[in-house]
């Protein structure tokens, strides 16, 4: 199975970077992964609704340059569906059972995703209500994954 996940900007803290690099070298026993970054935009502190559209639909276009016509895109947002983790397992191996071979994860930039990133998503995936920096949440996402393969693979985890 090939794992893709397409965020917006590039980690700055060497702690999150050294984080994402454990997960990708554990993953490496499971799945291709593949961490792809497009660049994302300065929005001005008090930008109007219009201009963050603006900036979300910029982005947007280098995120769905990145994703495949065949991929079965999985949009992290607030408004998703909240999964335990045996559940994210089970739908990655559903997926797999049913022949989707790439599953891209999307993370956007700091004010979200563009409606053309949004109807491209076959799932949309909330790991919370709250707001977490994207940075941060490229390490969570990828400890979920590893997570879920783990569980997938009868194989023990930390509870």
């Amino acid at each position: 199975m090939r794992i893709t996940l397409v965020t917006v900007g590039k980690i700055k803290e060497k702690y999150l970077r050294d984080a994402v690099a454990e997960y990708a070298k554990r993953l490496g026993k499971y799945c291709k992964l593949e961490i792809l970054e497009v660049g994302d935009e300065k929005t001005q502190e008090r930008a109007s609704e219009a201009e963050e559209a603006a900036v979300r639909s910029r982005e947007g276009e280098r995120i769905l340059r990145q994703v495949k016509d065949d991929a079965y895109v999985i949009t992290l947002e607030i408004q998703g569906k909240q999964m335990t983790s045996e559940e994210l397992a089970d739908k990655i191996e559903m997926l797999g059972v049913q022949g989707k071979s790439h599953i891209v994860f999307i993370i956007g930039g700091s004010i979200g995703l563009g409606s053309e990133v949004l109807k491209r998503s076959d799932y949309a995936l909330s790991f919370s209500r709250m707001t977490f920096p994207h940075q941060l949440m490229r390490v969570i996402l990828l400890e979920q994954i590893y997570r879920g393969f783990r569980i997938i693979n009868g194989e023990p985890y930390h509870k």
